[in-house]
């Protein structure tokens, strides 16, 4: 076990982020099977007393296979529609697979307006609070249905993020359709090598990260750096691995030398990000 990677079997408040990559197949449809790895990996962690939050994506691309799109729309009428059909299906499907494991779930929507209100942001925060102490996991997405602006908001990354911030969790965990942060793009430059340990977030780690990684997702490389950063601010660590990979989270957690873990220096963000989630702290601090 890395000395670096060490310190993850110690952590007890975990957030771990699904992509849509990760619980949706490419034409929407929910896949059944990874999403069930998930919950199981989450479900084990929180028999060995740690408390687990998820952040899921896949709402819309969810929408889109119950209504037999193959396309993501562009209109936002159309997309906050999608999100209101396949939000539905999405909690549904977490709560019967949470359940069969011995575990409840509660959903949480949130937009950006609840995090940057000092009285929303403090309900939030309790209420995430009381639920993990009280062994509930918190099943937390976007509010795509009437939050215009956290559509394009990066997939859940900075959600994800500003969530771990938060409830001062030990660990952000981000699960893609990447093995972790490569020195360059792996689909396209057959050298690339995967990073195993980050410290800083430079202007070239940031070029290296490509954009989104499918079609039906809004995130990307490059969001999840900009998670990593407001994270890392807090002295949280991240780490970013391939949600597929059975067994992941136990990997993880035993300190394996699986995706790439962000250590980073509190004075390194990532560029382009106004508020870096400081506000975020702050309020989450006075609750």
């Amino acid at each position: 076990m890395h000395s670096e990677r060490a310190l993850l079997a110690g952590a007890r408040r975990i957030v771990v982020k699904v992509g849509t990559s990760t619980v949706a197949h490419p034409d929407g449809r929910l896949n059944y099977s990874q999403v069930e790895q998930v919950v199981r990996g989450i479900a084990d962690l929180g028999n060995e007393g740690r408390q687990m939050l998820l952040v899921t994506s896949g709402a819309i691309a969810s929408g889109m296979g119950r209504m037999g799109l193959r396309e993501r729309p562009d209109d936002t009428a159309d997309k906050q529609a999608l999100a209101a059909i396949g939000q539905a299906q999405l909690v549904q499907t977490y709560e019967k697979l949470f359940a069969e494991y011995g575990r409840v779930v509660a959903q949480v929507l949130l937009t950006r307006h609840d995090l940057e209100d000092p009285v929303r942001c403090a309900n939030a925060r309790n209420t995430l609070l009381r639920l993990i102490d009280w062994g509930v996991v918190p099943v937390i997405n976007e509010n795509d249905t009437v939050a215009v602006e956290e559509i394009n908001f990066g997939d859940n990354d900075k959600l994800s993020a500003l969530v771990a911030r938060l409830v001062n969790a030990d660990l952000l965990i981000i699960l893609t359709d990447m093995e972790g942060l490569y020195t360059a793009d792996p689909r396209h430059n057959g050298e690339a090598e995967l990073l195993n340990l980050v410290r800083e977030i430079t202007p070239n780690l940031i070029s290296a990260a490509g954009g989104t990684g499918s079609q039906l997702a809004r995130g990307g490389m490059s969001s999840k750096l900009v998670a990593a950063s407001i994270a890392g601010e807090a002295g949280i660590p991240v780490l970013i691995a391939r949600g597929s990979r059975r067994g992941v989270l136990r990997e993880i957690v035993e300190g394996q030398n699986t995706g790439t873990l962000f250590l980073l220096k509190h004075d390194s963000p990532a560029d382009g990000y106004e508020n870096r989630g400081s506000q975020v702290e702050a309020r989450g601090e006075t609750a």
